[in-house]
Formats: structure tokens, C-alpha cells, sequence
């Protein structure tokens, strides 16, 4: 028999094979102390290698296949087959460039330890700074015509099987667009290599494929790995069966197999409009097999690379990292696992990172029901849903740039509501003071809890800020209008040297939202958010009037300390007593003006009546030789 087509993949009923030879063994023929089904085909005339990666089968001699089923698929030149079936890729015989005919499957010294030593992200050590030029080149490389001639383009720049690996993942990534329609029909179809290279779109298999191909051009051992993934559509906590959903490789290099996934390293679907947009994935090169079983589980467990090996079952209920978890400097996160049951009505997560990191949160797609409190090196997350049942948790990461990305995905079990827990809608985050706000200029809170309880709705808050910063603060609460002015009007700040104290008057018993912002005084634009703090209040007579309204010459290093009501009573001698400086002369205008005097200890002091009057104001003269007065503070005054 023979057969002469040119094909590029063949599976073999190995097992037949070997029944076959240890048969002929038993019949005295020859004798071998392990059937290598590769080293059988070689010695029966087998097949023989003629570059790319193409095989011819060569004549098989007498009844060598006697009794032995041989199942051969034929594919046109340049034709991928299907990979999503249930075949072991043991069985599977793979070719290289120099002839290599099986590439020696993943062993002992292939395994790495599991769980994430914390180490590397990579399975070699790796400095990316080397590939700089390289990946510069390669992502310019155009594919003019053939495979060949690309992947010879491509190795101008790359000397050893790592450079080549990696010009190759980087010409993928950057120019293979991923087919969403493909991916989505139910009978995948194989992409050819000219096709795609034409079209420049494909689905997984398409890129795995591609890959290995490429590899095998290059003379680098590449194999690949069917199985299932965390992917698009992954929903947190589901099952896995049936037809496998994905497909990466493995690639030999250094004398141990690594993995790779070109189709996460190229970009991302997006979830609400299903488009693909190209955002290079630097996580999914070599990544370590740890990390990669997160979100690819091989149909063979060897080619998880790890020792011990995960189970279906443990793949499924692990908690999946998303691979910016990692990207953004994350180490771990509690819980471990993806569904989370409330107790007493609260869900708490922390999540340890190698550097400081900005996080947010969002609980149904809204920013609310939840503490988010800063660390130096991760973040502690106290969500407490408003009703019962599933909620949809989602945790984001800055990192090094300034987008926020999402890093962690939780499904939160609620069986019971706190209602006496109920968080202001402007709480924002983070709560409480943290390396970000003194990053910012804030130090030495007098207050480094996130939250503070006030049995009379009176606090004090101080804290010292550094050398030209300027700090705003504002109240806010659910429970009835409050006007912009209103928000800052139960706040008094008072500055001296180089601290800030901010007095506050809740106007009500309930939970409050203090937030503070800073700006650079000699820089333009808005205010920037810092953090906040969480007032609380269970005294139901609490009542406080708002702080007299500042002026803009109101300055820094000015001190109220009476009266600081903002409504005075009417018909009434109010004493006053505040510190200002670099003043000439201070008076309070009412029906009448009544002039302050500076005492010893530096204040200036006096009364005034408030009859016949609805507004009080202090004003200022700056200079002794001008006689223009500034008003710096102003009091409403109550109905007769």
C-alpha cells in the first residue's frame, strides 16, 4: 500500500499500534523494551520528513500492519484540522523543521510546584527589556506572500529559538484580528494558514494553529493544547463538559515546555457590543503554569505543567484572577473562592498587592454599599448589599496607569440585610486616610479609622498638610435636600502652621459622607478627590446649624472660636473672638457697627447686639492707611 498525498496532520490509533507490535514481539519477531509508536512507524518505512512540516507517507513492506486498524485524516495543503475533540495529545504526532517527528511530551522536570510560589509570572526568568527591538520589528513585519516568507522575515532580527518564539507571538498579537463570528458558530471551521494570513481574522484554533505552524518553520518544537477556558461568555462559578471551548500552545524552549496563548495576547472582546479590539496582552507569554490552569484547563493533564496536577472539579471552583490581577502588581485575595455567603449582612474581601494600588468597587454596576479602605500593600473591601439574594461584585485596580481595570469578579449570596447599616450614595472611595493621601499632601491624621462615630454630631478632624497644598471639604448625607453651599457650611476649617483642623456639625442624627479634596494653590483646574471619611450619628436630638459662611479673605492661617453658629439668636450681645493675621483693625456690622480689639494673646475680641438685623458680618481692614473694609465672614440672624 501506499500513499502518496502530502498531509499535515495525522491521527493514529496509537494504542492499536502498540497492540500490533507487542503482538509481533510475542510471535518472536523482535522484542523492544518500550513501544514508542513514533520509533515503530520510523522502523516500518513510517514516514519521512520534507520541510514545513509536511510528511510523506513512504511504502509499508509485507504485512507489517497485519491485524491493526490505521486511521489516517487527509487535509489539503495548508489546511488545519479540527481541535476541539477528546484526543489525547500523546497520541498525537507532531513534526518539525529538522525532522523531529514526535517532540518529547512534558515530564517531571516540565512540572512547576502548585500553588504560585509568587516568584515570577513568567516560567523563565526573563528580562522583557531584551525584546525591545525585536518586538518593534517584528510588529512592523508585513506578510507579503507565503508563510515561509514571513516567518523568514520575521527571523531576521531573532538569533535564538526564545527570540524566535517570541517574533512569532508578537507578529500574531499584532496583526491577527479574533473572528467573533467564527468563534460563535456551533460547528467551528479550520482555518487554512493562507486564509488567515489573508484575512488577518480567526478564531482560537485558528491562532493555535497558526502558532504552532510557525514554530515548526522556525525548527522550534511547538505543540497544541485543546481544552477549556475562563473566556469570553466565562460566567463566575460555572461547569465545564463536552466539546472544549479554546486552544493555546506549548513550546520547547531551553530544554522545558512553556505555554503560551496568542489569542488573550492579541486583545479583547468586549462584553456589551461583542467587538474585538487589539490590546496587547503581555501575561499570556510563557506564562506560569500556576497561573495560566486559572483560566486554561488542557484536555491532558500533563500539559497543565504542574505538580500536583488541578482536577476539572478544583479548575471550576478556584478563583479566577483575571490575568490584569496580575498585570496591575496583585498577589493574592480572600476569599479564594468566587462565591461568597454574606454574614450578618456584610461580605468582606482584602486583596494583597507587591506595591501600593489605587482600587475601586462596584456592586450591581454602582459604586455604593461598600467601605473600601486603602493599605500599603492591597486594599480591605467591606460590602454590605441592600437586599437579598445574588449581587454581581466587581473589583478594579489601577496600578501604573491611569486606568482602572477589572482584576476580580465575586457572585455575593445574601440571606440577610443589615438595615441599620444603610451607607451614604456620595460615600465615595477610598475611605479613610492612606499612603494615596499623604501621597497627596495629607499627613498625620489625627483620625486613621475610615470611620467615626459622634455621640453629640460634633467632631473635630486634624491633619497636617505639606507646603502649598489647599484643602476643601464637603458633608453629605441622604436624608434631605442639601444645597453645594449647605455641604460646606457645616464644615469650618481653621489653619495654623502647617496643620488643618476641620470642625463639623451634623444637622441630624444618620450617616455622612466627609469628603476631602486638595489643589496646589499656584496650579489651575478643579479640586482633586482624596478619600472620605464615614460620619456617624444615632442621637436623634442632634440639630446643629451650619458655620458662619466664609469670604474668600478668609485666610489659611485664620482661627474662629466664637460664636460658630451660623444663625444667630435675635435681640441678643453675641461675644466674638477670632485670630486673624497681618490685620489692622477688625469691626462687626449689624444695625449698628461695634469695633474688635486685639487682646495680649493675639485675638481680637468684642460683642455686638443683634436687634434690629437679619444678617451679621465681620470685616476686616488690612491696611491702616486705606480705608476700604473686606468682609470675611457673614451670620444670619433668626426671626423675631
Amino acid at each position: 500500500m501506499e500513499l502518496k498525498k502530502d498531509i499535515n496532520a495525522v491521527s493514529i490509533d496509537m494504542l492499536l499500534i502498540v497492540h500490533s507490535e507487542k503482538r509481533r514481539a510475542a510471535q518472536g519477531t523482535h522484542s523492544d523494551q518500550q513501544a514508542d509508536p513514533s520509533a515503530l512507524l520510523q522502523r516500518r518505512g513510517g514516514f519521512q520528513g520534507i520541510g514545513n512540516g509536511v510528511r510523506r507517507w513512504q511504502k509499508l513492506e509485507g504485512n507489517d500492519l497485519h491485524g491493526t486498524q490505521l486511521t489516517v485524516e487527509v487535509h489539503p495543503r495548508d489546511a488545519m484540522p479540527q481541535l476541539f475533540k477528546k484526543f489525547s495529545l500523546a497520541k498525537r504526532l507532531q513534526g518539525d523543521k529538522n525532522g523531529n517527528t514526535r517532540p518529547r511530551q512534558p515530564g517531571g522536570k516540565d512540572a512547576h510546584a502548585y500553588p504560585w510560589d509568587r516568584s515570577s509570572l513568567k516560567s523563565m526568568s526573563l528580562d522583557l527589556r531584551q525584546f525591545e527591538k525585536l518586538d518593534l520589528y517584528a510588529s512592523q513585519v508585513t506578510a507579503k506572500s507565503g508563510l515561509d516568507e514571513l516567518v523568514s522575515d520575521l527571523l531576521q532580527e531573532a538569533h535564538t529559538d526564545l527570540e524566535r518564539v517570541r517574533a512569532i507571538w508578537i507578529w500574531i498579537c499584532h496583526h491577527i484580528e479574533y473572528d467573533i463570528a467564527a468563534a460563535q458558530e456551533k460547528d467551528r471551521q479550520a482555518f487554512k494558514p493562507t486564509d488567515i494570513l489573508r484575512t488577518q481574522k480567526t478564531n482560537c484554533d485558528g491562532y493555535a494553529g497558526l502558532f504552532e505552524r510557525m514554530c515548526r518553520i522556525a525548527g522550534v518544537q511547538c505543540m497544541t493544547v485543546p481544552g477549556y477556558s475562563k473566556g469570553f461568555g466565562y460566567q463566575t462559578g460555572q461547569s465545564f463538559s463536552g466539546e472544549f471551548d479554546h486552544a493555546w500552545n506549548a513550546v520547547y524552549l531551553e530544554g522545558r515546555w512553556h505555554l503560551v496563548d496568542s489569542t488573550w495576547g492579541s486583545g479583547l472582546v468586549d462584553t456589551t457590543t461583542s467587538k474585538f479590539t487589539f490590546l496587547y496582552n503581555e501575561f499570556y507569554f510563557l506564562t506560569h503554569p500556576a497561573l495560566f490552569i486559572e483560566d486554561h484547563f488542557p484536555d491532558n493533564k500533563n500539559w497543565q505543567l504542574l505538580k500536583p496536577p488541578q482536577s476539572l472539579r478544583q479548575f471550576e471552583n478556584n478563583m479566577y484572577h483575571k490575568s490584569e490581577f496580575y498585570n496591575k502588581g496583585m498577589l493574592s485575595a480572600h476569599p479564594e473562592t468566587s462565591m461568597i455567603r454574606t454574614v450578618n449582612g456584610k461580605a468582606t474581601v482584602t486583596i494583597e498587592s507587591c506595591a501600593p494600588t489605587l482600587f475601586m468597587f462596584m456592586l450591581n454596576g454602582k459604586q455604593e454599599h461598600g467601605l473600601l479602605s486603602l493599605r500599603k500593600n492591597g486594599m480591605k473591601l467591606e460590602v454590605y448589599p441592600p437586599t437579598m439574594g445574588t449581587h454581581k461584585l466587581q473589583i478594579f485596580a489601577k496600578g501604573n496607569s491611569d486606568i482602572y481595570s477589572s482584576v476580580l469578579e465575586y457572585t455575593l449570596k445574601c440571606n440577610y440585610v443589615d438595615m441599620g447599616v444603610r451607607l451614604p450614595a456620595e460615600l465615595h472611595q477610598p475611605v479613610g486616610p492612606s499612603w494615596f493621601s499623604e501621597q497627596m499632601g495629607i499627613t498625620k491624621p489625627s483620625h486613621p479609622d475610615p470611620i467615626i462615630h459622634t455621640s453629640d454630631g460634633r467632631c473635630s478632624i486634624g491633619f497636617g498638610v505639606e507646603e502649598g497644598i489647599h484643602v476643601l471639604a464637603s458633608l453629605h448625607g441622604d436624608d434631605g435636600p442639601i444645597t453645594e453651599e449647605a455641604q460646606r457650611r457645616y464644615i469650618f476649617q481653621l489653619h495654623w502652621e502647617k496643620r488643618t483642623e476641620l470642625k463639623v456639625q451634623l444637622p441630624h442624627a444618620g450617616k455622612f459622607a466627609l469628603k476631602i479634596f486638595v489643589k496646589k494653590r499656584q496650579e489651575p483646574g478643579n479640586y482633586i478627590f482624596v478619600f472620605n471619611y464615614l460620619l456617624c450619628c444615632a442621637n436623634t436630638k442632634v440639630n446643629w446649624p451650619m458655620f458662619p459662611e466664609s469670604f474668600g479673605n478668609w485666610g489659611q492661617d485664620n482661627e474662629l472660636l466664637e460664636p460658630l453658629s451660623g444663625v444667630l439668636p435675635a435681640n441678643r450681645n453675641i461675644p466674638f473672638k477670632l485670630k486673624l493675621h497681618g490685620i489692622a483693625k477688625v469691626l462687626v456690622k449689624g444695625q449698628d457697627t461695634w469695633p474688635l480689639t486685639l487682646n495680649h494673646e493675639g485675638y481680637w475680641e468684642g460683642s455686638c447686639s443683634t436687634a434690629g438685623c437679619q444678617e451679621v458680618y465681620v470685616m476686616v481692614l488690612e491696611n491702616a492707611n486705606h480705608n476700604f473694609y473686606s468682609y470675611i465672614l457673614k451670620y444670619k440672624v433668626n426671626a423675631q
